[in-house]
């Protein structure tokens, strides 16, 4: 079991410190990243940083400063959790933290880098971030190994049970995972280059030298020519936005979907993919999480939101059926549904069934739909449509079947006689179009219907 040496001095911070007189294990002020300001907090020093009732109130006042100033909140953190001599006092500040952190979601942008062992009330905390940065060879985690060892008799390591790895593949708390504190400075530089201070304006563009008319022909050349062929949309992507350059959150965990960062004509947006070579880039529970999610989140901060459309459907299975996958699955409608950011989906290829719905279709509202002339906009494939209608037929009949129903009803051209597709476009033509739209989206206001909040699919 490895152990990562914490230091003894008491935690610092660069920049104006705000009340530095309290000592204890959480330091906070105002510093420069980058270009921008932020309310930097450090959660670090003696007794592995350990959280005193103090340390919670200085953690909240961080939390409440930030709001108030309405900058981002970046926290570096190393704490083994509420300190116990100090008793249930050190649980109570921990506690009036969070509620502070609660109150800045959607407000602030909060980005969390755990930089040593962290333990307990402050991991959960990392549930209640934006971003969450590891540094390599830290953990995290709720209960320890001697815990789990004792309830349910698994020997497991620090790292085996709240590693890195762990929980960029598995667990899906980590964000991005880097090598070493300056590596983690340098990404969150680049972080906030993407969001905007608070949620009362839009993300800053920038200036932009990759032309926005740019033909983009290798796009559809990605595509396979057969409807099970495989290829990596990423590539797709990298065509598209500016300089090929995509951010990619959470690019370990349910990698059947992808979500990036990007920029567009210097305008920066949020992308949500399928991935088709990825369980055929159908969804899951953790895909319906990680997408809603991170659709949720570029809808707080005014992130446009650009949808690349290729799957066959939700992933069937007993398990994931038991497991939830129809409040999970729910949680991708809702989270579009009530988003009111710019909105553009682009249909690649095959767009079956509730997938195709929960995907940011038309009927989620979204403000543009786009298709190339591959697109299969259907309930489901030709060979599975024909396997339930035609039961009785022959091989034969059967192959002419498929065919016919590919050329009736799998084409974009039928969605769009419906209105569901507004235009169907040259892959070549996508970057350009998608830049005018997103130009033309810029000045859209919606408001959602007043109330005390929604219901999230949990």
């Amino acid at each position: 079991m490895s152990r990562i040496t914490q230091p003894a001095e008491p935690a610092e911070v660069e920049g104006l410190a705000l009340r530095s007189r309290t000592g204890g294990s959480v330091a906070f002020g105002v510093r420069e990243m980058g270009n921008r300001t932020v309310l930097a907090v450090e959660i670090a020093g003696e007794d592995r940083g350990a959280l005193r009732p103090a340390d919670g109130e200085n953690l909240a006042i961080a939390a409440k400063t930030a709001r108030e100033k309405r900058i981002p909140l970046v926290c570096f953190v190393a704490s083994s959790g509420a300190a116990i001599e100090e008793g249930v006092g050190a649980v109570h500040g921990w506690g009036t933290a969070a509620r502070e952190f609660v109150t800045n979601s959607g407000i602030v942008p909060t980005i969390f880098c755990v930089t040593g062992p962290t333990v307990s009330g402050p991991a959960l905390l990392l549930g209640l971030a934006d971003l969450v940065l590891m540094v390599d060879d830290t953990y995290a985690f709720v209960s320890g190994p001697a815990m789990v060892r004792q309830f349910t008799g698994e020997d497991l390591s620090n790292e085996g049970l709240g590693g890195t790895s762990m929980h960029a593949s598995t667990s899906g708390v980590a964000h991005f995972i880097v090598s070493d504190r300056d590596e983690a400075n340098t990404l969150i530089v680049e972080l906030l280059n993407y969001l905007p201070d608070h949620n009362g304006i839009a993300p800053a563009g920038r200036p932009c030298t990759d032309p926005v008319a740019r033909s983009t022909p290798e796009a559809g050349e990605f595509i396979p020519n057969t409807s099970t062929g495989t290829y990596d949309i990423r590539d797709v992507l990298a065509v598209v936005v500016d300089e090929g350059h995509l951010l990619e959150p959470r690019a370990d965990w349910a990698t059947n979907l992808v979500t990036a960062f990007a920029t567009i004509g210097g305008r920066p947006i949020g992308i949500v993919a399928n991935q088709p070579q990825s369980v055929a880039g159908t969804l899951d529970i953790a895909a319906s999480q990680k997408g809603g999610r991170f659709v949720a989140f570029c809808d707080a901060f005014n992130l446009p939101l650009v949808t690349f459309v290729d799957t066959s459907g939700f992933y069937p299975g007993k398990d994931l059926e038991w497991r939830g996958m129809i409040r999970y699955g729910a949680q991708m409608a809702f989270a579009y549904a009530r988003a009111t950011v710019p909105r553009v989906c682009v249909t690649l290829r095959k767009s079956y069934g509730g997938a195709y719905i929960v995907m940011d279709s038309r009927y989620m509202g979204n403000d543009l739909m786009l298709a190339w002339p591959s697109a299969e906009i259907a309930v489901m494939g030709a060979k599975g449509a024909v396997e339930i209608l035609h039961r009785q037929a022959s091989d034969t009949e059967r192959e002419e079947l498929v065919s016919a129903y590919e050329n009736r009803l799998l084409n974009p051209y039928i969605a769009a006689e419906r209105g569901s597709v507004d235009r169907v476009i040259d892959p070549a033509d996508t970057r350009s179009e998608l830049a005018a739209a997103l130009d033309l989206l810029s000045s859209k206001r919606e408001r959602l219907p007043r109330r005390r909040h929604d219901n999230t699919p949990l």
